[in-house]
């Protein structure tokens, strides 16, 4: 007998970023649906000290862990660079909280990073006075992300960075009963970093505009305005080495029984025969790594919750200063804020559930920690543009 589409998988979903500020595709959450949010603890400091794909890596692992617990079922998921926002159902609420507690775990030990997680049902989330909407973005057929509406993501985030005392209770601790390793098997980044086709990759970041679409429209037709793609994964920069740089780090999280010798033999081995199909292009039983290398350009995420939208571009330099002179003067008119850091690639962290379905989505970030340092620049405008209109109240006059 057939499942029953979960909530997420009865929605109709789309292809096109663009219509993910169509509101007819939002609905509400149901209320024993648990939403979860996910954070690096210091992630500019951990970036400053150059360890942007950890963080990344750390910030994916909350999803593989999820995921995995919830197989057999789509759930909507969101990457945020250092972190990541999950709609979990509620017959895995309990295995997702030990999941994610693991994870913290796993982050801490092995990558020396401080993640931390946090979730609240739906239900609970709406008498605090905030809704989840979700919409289901959809690139390509069982390829899907989540982007969400409301005001809940803002709400748990405050619970796990200690905005709210009283939310204090809604974060996962790791805890002795949360022993042993996460699931994180289909996480990866064995691809090399993202080389600009076009001249940078600018990873971009804009809250609080009154009309999201608006500013994110007019940002994309300064970044080109012949209107070709500005994506940062392209067939031209695609490129698969062996061994992969990573290949240490994907053993690690592979975690298992195995010592960890045999985890990266056993992978090694893995990545060489992935990296001859993907150097000849040729077919090897069912699988076309043509297919699925084209699929790649169009199975990214695309990060958008509440008034908050991030994306990477790819675009020439001096257009990258015309979007931030653009934005430039619409703060200085209090209409938005906004972050940009530019790189010269971008960092692609894989998730693969099954490659021979060609079921597989990947998160992008600027190289030298993109979301994290774009988000840096803005709460330190948002912080000077507050202090100076402080100054200007208590001016004598």
């Amino acid at each position: 007998m057939d499942r029953m589409p979960n909530f997420f998988e009865a929605l109709e979903s789309f292809d096109s970023t663009q219509e993910s500020f169509d509101s007819r595709y939002y609905k509400p959450a149901p209320d024993d649906w648990l939403l979860a949010v996910t954070d690096v603890e210091s992630s500019t400091r951990a970036v400053e000290q150059g360890r942007y794909q950890l963080v990344n890596m750390a910030g994916a692992a909350g999803i593989a862990a999820v995921r995995n617990v919830c197989a057999g079922e789509t759930i909507p998921f969101l990457f945020g660079g250092d972190g990541a926002v999950l709609l979990i159902p509620p017959a895995y609420g309990d295995d997702a909280r030990t999941a994610l507690a693991q994870t913290c775990a796993f982050a801490l030990a092995t990558y020396d990073l401080t993640l931390r997680a946090g979730a609240m049902t739906v239900g609970e989330i709406r008498r605090r006075g905030r809704e989840v909407l979700v919409a289901r973005y959809e690139p390509t057929p069982g390829n899907s992300f989540g982007v969400f509406l409301g005001g809940g993501v803002q709400l748990v985030e405050g619970a796990i960075k200690g905005r709210d005392a009283s939310l204090a209770s809604n974060a996962i601790a790791i805890t002795a009963t949360s022993g042993g390793d996460p699931d994180l098997s289909g996480l990866s980044c064995r691809w090399e970093p993202l080389r600009s086709v076009r001249g940078k990759m600018a990873a971009v970041i804009v809250s609080d505009a009154a009309d999201l679409r608006e500013a994110h429209d007019r940002i994309l037709a300064i970044a080109d305005p012949d209107g070709r793609s500005v994506k940062p994964v392209r067939l031209e920069n695609l490129k698969h080495k062996w061994p992969p740089r990573t290949l240490l780090l994907e053993a690690r999280a592979i975690g298992g029984r195995l010592p960890l010798a045999l985890r990266v033999a056993k992978l090694a081995v893995e990545t060489f025969i992935a990296w001859l199909m993907f150097s000849t292009g040729k077919r090897i039983g069912g699988f076309d790594p043509q297919r699925y290398t084209s699929e790649m350009t169009r199975n990214t995420d695309f990060s958008k919750h509440d008034d908050t939208l991030a994306m990477v571009l790819d675009c020439p330099s001096e257009r990258i200063e015309l979007i931030r002179a653009h934005l430039d003067e619409r703060t200085a008119r209090g209409e938005l804020h906004y972050g940009i850091h530019v790189s010269d690639t971008a960092l692609m962290t894989c998730l693969v559930q099954s490659a021979s379905d060609y079921h597989h989505v990947h998160f992008i970030d600027g190289n030298d920690g993109g979301y994290t340092m774009a988000a840096r620049e803005m709460k330190a405008r948002i912080a000077a543009r507050a202090g100076s209109k402080a100054e200007t109240a208590v001016a004598p006059g």
